[in-house]
């Protein structure tokens, strides 16, 4: 089978592999779409790790099973990290800090043709998609659970300011998320292209986040790893405000001690999702209360990844890309 192996951002190869074999409580599955997630441009992170197959937001066709739970010819979603259920952090509900959420993954990774998935990411972790959800959409299920956690951590409701900072896919999303919550939503980026997307989901408020603003918020919710956004946030940030890292940049971050201290800031980062959380995103979307079709704007077949990598690096007039195999 064909597979995308990732080397570095300007370097991914097409190379063949042998196509997985299942064991008992496996399932393989025909990978239909796969989304280019922002933390798959994180170079500085992912090429810790490389080589390897990525793609980690996958749908697809069951063609082989050894499962009890699922059948050949299923559509489905399947998450590539799932918790153990039984550790003290999924006891206590904090799935995503699950050491076996951590380390586990399907084989070899959603950039490929063919997907086996192990036996505990069957039982936790595979959704079958109802009708009107298509497979490009299912691609969009664990984006949403990552933003549908983090909205529950940092307790996003109803009257509240929120500030998104950044416009791309997770910020589009968290628009969505807090206007269905009924909060004010303010949205800032540096590109006019993203700030109209940020208007057309829903956004009250858009600036262009090179300017200063004179706001104080609720919340802020910062998806974009510009170093200046981290520091424009402490300054927006009303009194018992938090804000939620939801994405980072690739140093340390300072924090201004005096306002933390004296305004009695809250910060927390939010890491992934847990079943709770797909299964949340998974009936929104199922619902249409959140629209991610329109937030495709490009395909690529798997031999284009390469052209995809690039077209969603660059940002411009781009939102989410997918690689159909």
């Amino acid at each position: 089978m064909k597979t995308a192996v990732y080397y570095n951002n300007n370097d991914i190869r097409i190379e063949n592999r042998p196509e997985p074999e299942i064991k008992d409580g496996e399932i393989l599955v025909r990978v239909r779409a796969s989304g280019i997630c922002g933390t798959d441009l994180m170079e500085w992170y992912r090429i810790k790790k490389a080589p390897r197959v990525l793609g980690h937001e996958m749908t697809g066709e069951i063609i082989g099973s050894r499962s009890d739970k699922f059948n050949i010819g299923e559509r489905v979603f399947v998450s590539h990290h799932v918790p153990c259920n039984e550790c003290k952090y999924c006891i206590s509900g904090n799935q995503t800090a699950c050491e076996t959420l951590h380390k586990g993954n399907y084989d070899p990774g959603g950039f490929s043709e063919f997907v086996r998935v192990p036996k505990i990411n069957v039982e936790n972790g595979t959704y079958v998609l109802p009708e009107n959800v298509s497979y490009e959409a299912g691609t969009m299920i664990e984006p949403l659970a990552c933003v549908v956690r983090a909205q529950r951590i940092i307790g996003i409701s109803e009257g509240q300011t929120v500030l998104v900072m950044g416009s791309g896919v997770s910020g589009l999303l968290n628009i969505q998320l807090a206007k269905l919550k009924k909060a004010k939503v303010i949205a800032t980026d540096i590109d006019e292209y993203r700030l109209d997307k940020a208007r057309e989901f829903g956004a009250d408020e858009v600036f262009n986040a090179n300017k200063e603003l004179d706001i104080k918020t609720d919340r802020i919710v910062i998806c974009t790893g510009a170093m200046p956004a981290f520091e424009a946030a402490f300054r927006y940030i009303d009194r018992k405000g938090i804000i939620m890292l939801f994405a980072i940049p690739n140093k340390n971050i300072m924090i201004p001690n005096e306002e933390f201290w004296r305004n009695e800031l809250t910060l927390v980062s939010s890491y992934g999702a847990a079943p709770v959380d797909l299964e949340e995103s998974l009936e929104l979307i199922t619902e249409g209360k959140i629209n991610v079709n329109d937030m495709i704007t490009h395909r690529v077949t798997l031999e284009d990844i390469q052209k995809g990598f690039k077209i969603a690096g660059g940002a411009k007039d781009s939102l989410k890309v997918i690689v159909v195999p």
